[in-house]
């Protein structure tokens, strides 16, 4: 993926000022790609409607495009863009900021006022985008400054994210689990929202995808394993199922042109185990997945990976579990389902076991067990509130678990949710926030915010400064709104 620079101004200071614009324009864009995560190119200077109007449709046909930086170097009229930026469907940065940090005493004079003018051609800019409503990010400060760099790497991975989610599809192995009301969802709505299609595929038809798998295949997939993860168990049998699952799963999900899947205990029929080591070595590959039907959960699974892709910050499926009320802990684990990218690898590989799972009705499955890394991380939640899709995203602090738990043959995790665990649990459950989440180690809420405005969900932030009384108040005014903007 790659991002236009676009630089805005006009024919009224002659062609040498114009050169000077592309000319600086180029280095401005030049150290960009140099210091960013995703290269950004130098597209043109605008200086005409029709020239905007042409870039912009360009950009928008351009799936090598994830989004467009606009700088106005110098004054450029807004006028003459508002029927760009009318049709842009790519996500929009207005970089506010000058080629030079600091105004030279000796050489300013009328021509340099002229060619460094972006204090108020970036304002003229801003105007039309206001006027015109159209949501955008803004970034002010020198293109050099770390923290400008920052904030404009975080737009890109969520613009990465977003071009990503506009042709997601996801599979789902059999329905959702009974009764449950947070795994279920406007489908239609996600599709034409997020982009997200999402399709169930029987579980008879994965059944025969397993039982069509070669013994060469398994011996393949089990030498994998053995390169990968610790054998703790004598059960191969059991071991080797996961392995047929894993196989046909991932034919099914190529096959589709699927990046997420999901699956649940409750619709396992022909199916020997419920897919643990399976699910997660297809997680660790890249996939999102949902436990119990959740396919926005999976969905965003797979956001999360893409948005990091290119890093060692890894994301996983999760879920909520049980509290250490001394401790101010919770513990987050899953039945099986528990991405091996997030497990702490310092001291072993995490270990394949096989252990009854007490519900489903089938045999005893594989599945890796591990602790999960310590560090700074963000745990994301989407959830349907009808007429409108929520992003609930709460800072969390990974710490290395406090006990061996060896009765505990689970995947698992602790952190510290903030501002602490009793206020953080009761404004998790008043945003409505899921028992399913995404656990990220790179994805920080600053990135969830920003995909949630290219995507137009609604975002709620819980961090260190979440104060109860003034988020029920935000709460209502939030969806109301939401309601009456769209």
């Amino acid at each position: 993926m790659k991002f236009w620079f676009i630089t805005g101004s006009q024919f009224l200071y002659g062609e040498e000022t114009l050169a000077k614009v592309e000319r600086n324009s180029r280095e401005i864009a030049e150290h960009l790609n140099e210091k960013l995560p995703f290269a950004v190119e130098y597209t043109d200077t605008v200086k005409t409607e029709s020239g905007a109007f042409e870039l912009i449709k360009q950009a928008n046909f351009d799936s090598d495009c994830a989004g467009i930086i606009i700088y106005c170097h110098t004054f450029s009229p807004s006028k003459m863009w508002i029927a760009a930026l009318k049709s842009l469907q790519k996500p929009y940065l207005h970089l506010h900021t000058q080629y030079n940090r600091a105004i030279d005493n000796n050489a300013i004079d009328m021509d340099y006022m002229n060619l460094h003018q972006s204090a108020h051609g970036d304002r003229e800019h801003g105007f039309i985008a206001a006027r015109l409503n159209i949501s955008r990010e803004i970034i002010s400060g020198h293109f050099k400054d770390a923290e400008v760099l920052t904030q404009i790497e975080n737009w890109q991975r969520a613009s990465v994210g977003a071009a990503f989610s506009k042709v997601l599809k996801i599979a789902r192995f059999g329905d959702n689990m009974r009764e449950v009301a947070v795994t279920e969802g406007d489908k239609v709505e996600a599709q034409l929202k997020l982009g997200w299609q999402v399709n169930t595929y029987g579980v008879g038809g994965l059944v025969e995808e397993i039982s069509a798998v070669t013994s060469a295949e398994v011996d393949k997939k089990i030498a994998e394993y053995r390169e990968k993860y610790e054998f703790n168990t004598d059960d191969s049998e059991a071991v080797r199922e996961q392995a047929r699952m894993e196989i046909a799963m991932k034919k099914i999900l190529e096959r589709e042109n699927c990046r997420a899947f999901t699956n649940t205990f409750e619709d396992l029929y022909g199916m020997k185990q419920l897919p643990g080591l399976a699910t997660q070595n297809l997680m660790a590959q890249g996939y999102g997945y949902g436990g119990e039907g959740d396919w926005k959960t999976s969905a965003l699974v797979a956001v999360a990976k893409a948005m990091m892709k290119d890093t060692d910050k890894p994301s996983s499926f999760m879920e909520d579990y049980t509290y250490d009320y001394e401790a101010g802990l919770i513990l987050g684990a899953h039945m099986l389902e528990v991405c091996p990218t997030i497990a702490d690898n310092a001291d072993n590989k995490p270990k394949i076991e096989v252990h009854a799972l007490g519900i489903g009705g089938k045999n005893p499955p594989a599945r890796l067990v591990f602790e999960g890394l310590a560090g700074a991380a963000t745990v994301a939640s989407l959830v349907d509130m009808g007429g409108r899709f929520r992003l609930i995203v709460q800072d969390v602090e990974c710490v290395k678990p406090i006990n061996t738990y060896p009765n505990l043959p689970v995947a698992r995790v602790m952190w510290k949710p903030a501002p602490n665990l009793e206020a953080g649990a009761e404004a998790w459950i008043r945003a409505g926030g899921a028992h399913h989440t995404v656990l990220s180690y790179g994805v920080s809420a600053e990135m969830w915010r920003v995909w949630a405005r290219i995507m137009e969900v609604e975002f709620v932030h819980l961090s260190a400064e979440t104060n109860l009384h003034t988020l029920e108040r935000d709460l209502e005014l939030g969806g109301l709104l939401w309601k009456l903007k769209h």
